[in-house]
């Protein structure tokens, strides 16, 4: 009790273990407008009631994010989906009843009375169901849907354990939902059914290959054009000149999932090479590597990654926290294996490269 007599307001950002009363109060927070940081199989989320413009704009100013890039709602079941999606085609509801719960985000054209606030003011939503006990418990609790962007400053790592969440957002945040480390560790798959084409316009866990195994066709990805029968990669493109323009997503900028530490991208043959060469200069030099080998050497901090990519990425963003806490100069990464498993994870870490290095713009 202070000294006037009045309770002391709760402290903010604190973890709490997700008992069932822990949930029901996260539940509490968000009608009444607050945030709340909430596990997921992905990554955390900075969760906010996504019917309440107001607390939804406290996302964006929590996060430093701009305010024309749409958030992903959180649904409780499938069952949700009309009234927050104006159309849904037969291919989006196959991979809803495929995927959910789970890593896959539909963009649908949305319902008049969506927020703006949560579609960056476009005529679409991004909707999914995911697949974690504690997220589901909340949203079921809540009843509605949440919208749950990551849970970390606008463009760097984001935070796959509820100590990275604390750890970007402090009092940003009402309390924290302790619900372990993220099974999976990267975003979700997005994929566009607001045009003629589904396309993905976010790699994830769940492939082209999964969603064509579904539908019964290899949905359109960004960044490959058709070209002489096969698929090639370009960055920016949508694989169809006459397309119309995919909506924002989350995700999409060239610039993102990025350390403040510079980081560069280098192949096998060369990454113990070129840190030696970068250590012997003075530089102070951190390396994540799969496939190699710790040099031992001594003036080389050197983290070895997973060689599958499921646990790759699942310690990706955690590899990268710690490193990034190094007080390095420079982040080596060894350049990933071709192949679709490793697509989503190098579409992080290439954002990663182009990010990384620049400080934060408080807000």
């Amino acid at each position: 009790m202070m000294a006037d007599g009045q309770s002391a307001s709760p402290a903010r950002g604190i973890i709490e273990p997700a008992t069932l009363v822990a949930i029901e109060l996260a539940a509490r927070l968000l009608r009444a407008g607050d945030l709340v940081g909430m596990p997921t199989e992905t990554v955390y989320g900075l969760a906010a009631d996504a019917l309440n413009p107001e607390a939804v704009k406290k996302i964006f100013a929590a996060k430093g994010r701009p305010a024309d890039h749409p958030v992903i709602v959180h649904l409780p079941s499938a069952d949700h989906l009309p009234r927050w999606a104006a159309s849904i085609p037969k291919d989006a509801l196959a991979l809803a009843r495929a995927f959910w719960p789970g890593p896959l985000t539909l963009i649908l054209k949305r319902e008049a009375d969506v927020p703006d606030e949560v579609t960056g003011g476009q005529d679409t939503v991004g909707v999914r169901v995911p697949a974690h006990s504690i997220a589901l418990a909340l949203l079921q609790v809540f009843g509605s849907g949440i919208a749950a962007p990551s849970a970390n400053r606008f463009g760097r790592i984001s935070p796959t354990t509820a100590a990275h969440v604390q750890e970007e957002l402090g009092e940003r945040v009402a309390m924290i939902l302790d619900g372990g480390a993220c099974p999976v560790g990267i975003e979700s798959t997005i994929v566009d059914f607001s045009r003629d084409v589904p396309e993905i316009l976010r790699p994830g866990a769940i492939t082209a290959d999964d969603i064509a195994r579904v539908i019964g066709r290899r949905p359109r990805v960004r960044g490959e054009v058709e070209q002489g029968g096969g698929m090639h990669a370009e960055a920016g493109a949508s694989g169809d000149m006459n397309a119309p323009a995919a909506p924002r997503v989350s995700g999409a900028l060239a610039a993102h999932y990025a350390p403040r530490t510079p980081l560069r991208l280098v192949e096998p043959s060369r990454l113990a090479g070129d840190a030696a060469e970068l250590a012997a200069t003075g530089r102070r030099v951190a390396v994540l590597a799969s496939t190699m080998a710790d040099p031992q050497d001594g003036r080389l901090a050197w983290r070895a990654a997973p060689a599958q990519p499921a646990a790759y990425a699942h310690d990706l963003y955690a590899n990268l926290r710690v490193l990034d806490a190094l007080g390095v100069d420079l982040i080596l990464v060894e350049a990933l294996p071709a192949g679709a498993a490793w697509t989503a994870i190098a579409d992080r870490l290439g954002r990663a490269a182009v990010g990384s290095g620049a400080e934060d713009d408080e807000t």
